[in-house]
């Protein structure tokens, strides 16, 4: 018997491997506001970011994820608002901060009735967090090199 096996705990493995399993069921059971938002994220639609539906954070599956800003970006329903929701949701936006992590929320009725806004708000703060205001020059074999005289 192994070590994971004794005490109780799966291996890493097979933790990645439950995360997506969940997350591909989150994403078959959108609801209509991640839908709506996803139809506007995809593709490097917004700012030219590749953002993840649904993608595992640690413990967590965020609702959509820009990795290469280090956003997660959160539609929230009605069971959202209990006292008990919000106190879980700050706990989980603190764990993804620890991770390096910044998390913008919304709500369901944000999103379908102000969906421009949302994504606004999404624009400017990835505009905000730019890790490279100024990038360096492309290289490599599609970059184009002044030749010396």
């Amino acid at each position: 018997m192994s070590d994971a096996t004794r005490t109780g705990s799966l291996p890493l493995c097979r933790l990645r491997e439950r995360a997506g399993v969940r997350a591909r069921g989150l994403r078959a059971n959108a609801a209509d506001a991640e839908r709506r938002l996803w139809s506007q994220l995809r593709n490097r639609q917004l700012a030219g970011r590749k953002f993840r539906r649904q993608h595992p954070v640690g413990p967590f599956i965020a609702d959509f994820a820009c990795l290469e800003a280090r956003l997660v970006v959160e539609v929230d329903g009605g069971q959202h608002f209990g006292a008990e929701a919000l106190q879980a949701d700050a706990g989980r936006t603190e764990a993804l901060k620890d991770a390096g992590l910044e998390a913008l929320r919304f709500d369901n009725r944000q999103v379908l009735t102000q969906t421009e806004a949302v994504l606004a708000a999404i624009q400017q703060w990835l505009q905000g967090h730019d890790p490279h205001p100024n990038p360096l020059p492309q290289a490599g074999a599609g970059a184009s090199r002044k030749e010396s005289p």
